[in-house]
């Protein structure tokens, strides 16, 4: 897929991702507020200039204006709105169908039914997965970091990591989601391993001193010096490029690179790195043939685009290439774990994921504001549109693990207690319960600008981040 090819794919998996999240959550709205006899002026998916619209045929209120649906230009967000819903004054004849006129806890349940909407599409599309099953592979150390505090506490080649903190982990996913739950934290983490070629279990205690606090992009396995042995893949050369540099050098496939200059290459990710850090430089190179060790001059050709300019790493620099593949491993079967659940049984597996990651999205914001975790780590649209695309190019379960996280995000994030927000008026009611009377308009004036100026930050500090990850 070309450049251009791949920006309008992203493009349009972010709009569908975004279309699916924006109509469950404002069905929610729409839905309930039906339910408690309120008229529903319109229903927009998207701000702006509508491109289409339409009315129902049959208004939900004989004798009131039908609603009018809208799909509009700008596709982040969407709205209902209701009769009643400005404090704008309403026909005496028209106050019983009012949002403004509705008790409070049916109110209440309007603005709330946005977010559940959310939460119950990420229980559905976990639902969903954990019946159709979900592959990863199973949590087996590669290679350590000699040097690391994994290595100094005991773990080693082979181990499998069968718990962390206590909580139980089938799959390389479910080590990660655990440990970043321990983000910018300082302590003691506990891995409970299944040694090598051993029935025998052992708790392994591994320091934390503010861990990864405001890296940008957090690597919780690189940090403490883990590979996971399905990417410890060894530097022996895959199929090779007709007149590329490996094949010129007269490098084969099989072959097995040794050492590069003199430095030992003990990985494929460490031989690409130095391939790609050393255009056009000879590079002496040793390397295994059938168990003989053998010698060549090798010198890596700049790396091209489609249009035949240099293609530049992140830092502006021309990358090397020689025209090889890898010859990847084969795993052992058991290496692979393939997990299903009954149908009550997934329901339940997707009611307690939906609930682990609300609680980590909120965990996550908790440690943002306190400062033990960095803001670069919230995205925008642009990010939303790529891992959209990466995902849904990956699969299907992938794509639906993604937009059942995002749902929950969009959950979590509008029950936040920020005027503008659907949570921002929850709070506005939990106060009128308790004092028996609205707050004063004047102070949710106040409440409503602070509110904008607080999403206008967090849209800002997004977009900004977006464009530091693309340049």
């Amino acid at each position: 897929m070309d450049v251009i090819g791949s920006i309008i794919f992203d493009i349009f998996a972010m709009l569908v991702t975004l279309g699916i999240l924006v109509t469950f959550h404002e069905f929610g709205h729409f839905w309930v507020a039906r339910k408690c006899g309120v008229r529903v002026e319109k229903f927009s998916i998207g701000f702006g200039k509508p491109l289409i619209s339409w009315v129902e045929k049959e208004p939900a209120v004989p004798g009131q204006p039908p609603t009018q649906f809208v799909i509009a230009a700008l596709p982040l967000g969407g709205y209902v709105k209701m009769l009643g819903e400005q404090e704008q004054e309403v026909p005496s004849a028209l106050k019983q169908y009012a949002f403004n006129q509705k008790p409070l806890h049916q109110r209440a349940a309007i603005v709330a039914a946005g977010p559940v909407a959310n939460f119950l599409l990420a229980i559905v599309l976990y639902w969903f997965m954990f019946m159709n099953g979900v592959s990863d592979f199973a949590p087996v150390v590669g290679k350590i970091l000699p040097d690391s505090v994994s290595a100094q506490a005991g773990l080693a080649y082979g181990d499998e990591i069968i718990a962390v903190d206590g909580k139980d982990t089938q799959t390389w996913q479910e080590v990660r989601k655990k440990l970043l739950d321990r983000l910018g934290e300082s302590g003691t983490l506990f891995l409970d391993v299944r040694k090598a070629d051993s029935t025998l279990n052992q708790r392994l205690n591994i320091p934390l001193k503010a861990w990864l606090l405001g890296e940008k992009e957090p690597d919780v396995l690189g940090s403490l010096g883990i590979t996971p042995i399905y990417m410890d893949i060894p530097p022996r050369l895959g199929q090779l490029e007709d007149g590329g540099r490996a094949e010129t050098a007269g490098l084969a496939t099989g072959d097995l690179i040794l050492s590069a200059n003199g430095t030992g290459i003990s990985s494929w990710e460490q031989w690409v790195n130095l391939i790609r850090q050393n255009p056009e430089t000879e590079m002496q190179v040793n390397f295994e043939r059938n168990d003989a060790v053998m010698s060549t001059v090798l010198r890596p050709a700049v790396r091209l685009d489609e249009n035949g300019m240099p293609q530049l790493s992140e830092d502006g620099r021309e990358q090397g290439y020689i025209g090889a593949g890898v010859e990847l491993p084969v795993l052992p079967q058991e290496m692979i774990r393939h997990i299903s659940y009954s149908p009550f049984s997934a329901l339940t597996q997707a009611v307690r994921e939906t609930w682990d990651n609300s609680v980590f999205v909120l965990v996550a914001i908790k440690k943002m504001i306190v400062g033990l975790m960095s803001v670069n780590n919230i995205s925008g649209p642009l990010t939303i549109a790529q891992i959209a695309g990466d995902t849904a190019s990956d699969g299907l379960e992938y794509f639906v693990g993604f937009l059942a996280i995002l749902s929950i995000s969009l959950g979590v994030m509008n029950l936040l207690p920020i005027p503008v927000l659907d949570g921002g008026h929850l709070f506005y009611y939990a106060i009128e319960a308790i004092t028996r009377r609205p707050l004063p308009e004047s102070i949710q004036e106040i409440g409503l600008r602070l509110g904008i100026l607080v999403i206008a930050g967090i849209m800002f500090i997004a977009f900004y981040n977006d464009l530091n990850r693309l340049f």
